[in-house]
């Protein structure tokens, strides 16, 4: 892969969120290159609903509430209390932006949305167990509208143990009837998958 980059500047939001990320201690916010992505697919969202599911510090918020057009809305939700404030402090001027401390389900009244962006458990729990929340997540997008979740690990990159076994997350988001979906690096050695949902 190139080492050629984007040169754009880093939000001044974003910047701010990764000071609050380290001030904090939390060590997962999405990396700049899922950052970038988040603004370019929020771009594309004209009078419509952007939202997000595990909030952390800011960070992807920051990307996307930098990218929102002034006709959308975004709405964010974290289960940690602390974390849910500090972002809520965040993005205080950005006056579309809802902040909800609680259970991701508390962000599906916000709905359907055009764009949501997965980085906590719709996108992680195994499919097939639980309360379906996979499902509901599909369900909370309009059709035509874009499921995003980071965080995977190109096959290449797999702990040899895993080498030759099924991946039921990815089977489950590749293959799933309600959408069409495909995998994309974001870096050499981490990747994200993208969902439209069609039915």
């Amino acid at each position: 892969m190139s080492d050629y980059r984007s040169r754009t500047e880093v939000p001044a939001l974003a910047r701010e969120a990764l000071r609050l990320a380290e001030e904090m201690g939390f060590a997962n916010s999405c990396i700049e290159e899922v950052g970038r992505l988040l603004a370019v697919l929020t771009r594309q969202v004209q009078h419509g609903v952007v939202g997000e599911v595990g909030a952390g510090c800011g960070v992807g918020a920051a990307w996307i509430a930098d990218a929102l057009a002034p006709t959308s809305r975004f709405v964010t939700v974290d289960a940690d209390a602390a974390r849910a404030e500090a972002v809520r402090r965040l993005l205080r001027p950005v006056a579309a932006a809802v902040v909800i401390h609680g259970d991701w389900r508390e962000i599906l009244a916000h709905g359907p949305f055009d764009l949501l962006f997965l980085d906590a458990s719709p996108a992680k729990s195994p499919p097939g167990q639980g309360d379906g929340q996979a499902d509901l997540a599909i369900q909370a997008v309009r059709i035509g509208g874009l499921i995003v979740m980071d965080d995977f690990t190109p096959e290449d990159y797999w702990p040899a143990k895993r080498h030759g076994h099924p991946d039921p997350l990815r089977e489950f988001w590749l293959n799933h009837p309600a959408i069409q979906a495909t995998e994309v690096l974001t870096t050499p050695t981490t990747a994200a998958i993208l969902a439209a949902r069609i039915a």
